[in-house]
């Protein structure tokens, strides 16, 4: 019997699920990924680490979040959303209640890892996987809806946890976040992903064809262009937020300036989200799905230009940050529905688990290697060349999935 928490209609999604499903992507986001900036200082000064070794366990969740990341994406293929996604939840919970007990740095990077497989179950990926399977014929409004409030989570839960650690201490702030997870996120996820369809209803399927196997898929020309495309836009957009700050510095920007625009993005990111919920119906959906990921490389030219830009030189800056803002919050939507889209829905949640492991090095290698091309003289120009380039060839690899992937259905 289909209960109201699973209403999919060829029409529609169920307004209720998502919207559930969207508040506890907003704690899971918060309280998981955005934590750990907080939490450095605090547990460097404790147990007497280094920036580096501190830094490391974050890296280190963010690897073992990508190699989880395709068995949770079979279980969800299978069926099985409702259990993977409640346990994440329940081992998001337990690590960070034992990492307000850690005393040791081998303590540390046990609990990031632990924190890294719960991301890997509760996060963006497997939840997108979600919405996609229950609603074929509207997950990318479904998708779209769910990264409202997701992407509200560093604005909410940044000064949030900052004032919890600031209040109570840090150990004891994990225990409020940990409660947030036992009392709101896992009973959501168990209460809403009943009934989960234990294959996706796809148009293949509602006409009696037997669905392709999976390795097909994992061979074929579109995957390995949706691969590199969302690979490549992972390092771009994962490498600029760690030297933002940095790079408007560079630029000359007054001190107000150059925290306030690092905190706007994320309200930024949400008004683009808005404005696609509101005006996509009115787009062709392929030509949109081209020209979004065009705003990165916009962006990343008006920065490049800015120091010979003259008097224009801050409009430039702000140019860049709108740009980014507004390219960054709808890639997120392309990126999560391209593989559906131009590969296979009735897999979707395997062959976005299959870049885990691609993803997770481009995050931690990307900030470093943009480090790394930083100099003196020349500032960040070489590393935004690199970029620049890098966002190009990720367009591009869009572009021709989206045409080999057209030209075959």
């Amino acid at each position: 019997m289909v209960t109201s928490y699973m209403v999919s209609t060829a029409h529609g999604h169920d307004r209720r699920l998502v919207g559930w499903l969207s508040l506890a992507q907003l704690i899971s986001w918060g309280s998981l990924f955005y934590t750990f900036a907080l939490l450095m200082e605090p547990v460097e000064r404790e147990l007497g680490l280094s920036r580096a070794e501190s830094s490391l366990a974050f890296s280190l969740a963010l690897l073992v979040e990508g190699l989880v990341a395709y068995p949770v994406g079979r279980w969800i293929d299978q069926g099985h959303e409702r259990v993977v996604i409640t346990v994440g939840s329940v081992l998001a919970a337990i690590f960070l209640v034992l990492h307000s007990q850690v005393s040791t740095l081998a303590g540390f990077y046990a609990v990031w890892a632990g924190l890294g497989a719960a991301m890997a179950a509760t996060l963006y990926a497997p939840v997108f996987s979600v919405v996609t399977r229950r609603f074929p014929h509207d997950f990318r409004r479904a998708i779209i809806t769910l990264t409202f409030l997701g992407g509200l989570a560093s604005t909410v839960f940044i000064p949030l946890t900052a004032g919890l650690i600031s209040g109570l201490g840090w150990r004891h702030a994990l225990w409020v976040l940990a409660v947030l997870h036992v009392v709101v996120c896992a009973p959501l996820h168990f209460r809403f992903l009943r009934h989960a369809p234990k294959t996706a209803k796809g148009e293949a399927q509602s006409s009696g064809a037997m669905p392709r196997q999976l390795s097909h898929y994992l061979l074929s020309a579109p995957f390995w262009l949706i691969a590199t495309f969302v690979v490549l836009m992972m390092a771009v957009t994962v490498a600029l937020p760690a030297h933002m700050i940095s790079l408007l510095r560079e630029n000359g920007l007054e001190e107000a300036w150059v925290i306030a625009i690092p905190a706007s993005i994320g309200a930024i990111q949400v008004l683009g989200r808005v404005l696609l919920y509101f005006f996509e119906r009115h787009l062709d959906l392929h030509l949109a799905n081209r020209l979004i990921p065009c705003l990165i490389p916009l962006g990343l030219l008006a920065l490049l230009a800015a120091p010979v830009a003259g008097n224009w030189h801050v409009a430039m800056v702000l140019l860049f940050v709108s740009l980014y803002g507004l390219g960054n919050g709808l890639l997120t939507i392309v990126k999560g529905t391209a593989m559906a889209q131009y590969v296979s829905r009735d897999h979707v949640a395997s062959l976005n688990g299959a870049l885990g492991v691609p993803l997770a090095l481009a995050r931690a290698a990307a900030p470093l290697l943009l480090g790394v091309l930083w100099s003196a003289e020349a500032g960040y120009a070489q590393g935004l060349w690199m970029l620049l380039g890098f966002s190009v060839m990720g367009t591009v690899a869009l572009a021709a999935a989206q045409r080999l992937s057209l030209r075959r259905a």
